[in-house]
């Protein structure tokens, strides 16, 4: 039986991080705060902002949340996002997306200040983690992966990596942040040749593919360690995995679960991106 990598504990040790920072950013007067942008009222997007809330309140983060309506011209959203970035009381910035199809995504992630950008939209800041500055803002997801395998004290430098993605909000970043541990990496997809061999071959699996337990025992050996990032609909209600877990989980070494893994880890690190960001604006 593989050991089980919960999300759980490593997110407690971040978030118990950030509240004593949090305590002694406000001993010298200044509360870190975070400022929402939501667009429309989709469902999803109310869930997320009472979650990131809730999460904030708990370290001793302020929030405030920038509702507009889902059919706010671009000029007018673009007018919005300058005046939280001019907003010295406000120290990151949350964007929830996707944006409606009339604002242009790729003009709003060059206009995010990159000092309060803690989801890393901007490209300066993507720059920076291929420039190997990994000490900033990183992609949330990519650095969850990383807190994880650190907390359970799994050598990574000379570690044999296999990520299975090679976009730029999982796999490319995530690539980096393991050469900066020293590890050897290969960033597979769809057109790699033998991808079984190719991960089972590897000390450390990243699956990202998207797509519900679609990796089975083939993909791994005895000594797999399973980093599994996906979110798949389970049905009535559930959510897993890409990798088969009720197969896998007796052959592997270790393994995050879905749920219960690598997510909750992901959103402490954003609340550890406000601290950042409140240090950087403020010093």
């Amino acid at each position: 039986m593989a050991e089980i990598l919960k999300g759980a504990p490593v997110a407690k040790a971040i978030k118990e991080k950030i509240k004593k920072e949090a305590e002694l950013l406000k001993q010298k007067n200044i509360i870190p705060t975070l400022g929402i942008i939501r667009m429309g009222n989709r469902a999803d997007d109310i869930s997320y902002e009472k979650s990131v809330i809730k999460n904030c309140e708990s370290v001793g983060i302020q929030v405030r949340v920038f509702e507009v309506s889902a059919d706010t011209p671009m000029n007018e959203f673009v007018e919005l996002l300058k005046k939280v970035n001019e907003d010295g009381s406000i120290h990151g910035i949350l964007m929830f997306r996707p944006l409606p199809k009339h604002i242009d995504y790729e003009v709003i992630k060059n206009i995010i200040d990159p000092r309060k950008d803690i989801d890393c939209m901007n490209p300066i800041n993507l720059e920076k983690v291929f420039e190997g500055e990994l000490d900033g803002f990183v992609p949330c997801t990519p650095k969850a992966v990383i807190e994880v395998l650190k907390y359970y004290n799994i050598p990574l430098a000379g570690a044999n990596v296999a990520i299975i993605n090679r976009s730029m909000v999982v796999g490319r970043p995530l690539s980096m942040m393991f050469l900066g541990e020293s590890s050897t990496v290969t960033i597979c997809h769809s057109k790699t040749r033998n991808l079984p061999k190719v991960t089972s071959d590897a000390d450390i699996v990243v699956a990202a593919v998207g797509k519900a337990r679609m990796l089975g025992n083939e993909y791994f050996s005895e000594n797999s360690i399973v980093i599994d990032v996906g979110i798949n609909d389970a049905g009535e209600g559930k959510i897993c995995g890409d990798v088969d877990y009720d197969n896998v989980v007796e052959n592997v070494k270790a393994i995050t679960p879905v749920p219960g893994g690598v997510g909750s880890v992901t959103s402490a690190i954003l609340l550890s991106h406000v601290i950042i960001a409140c240090k950087n604006i403020t010093k």
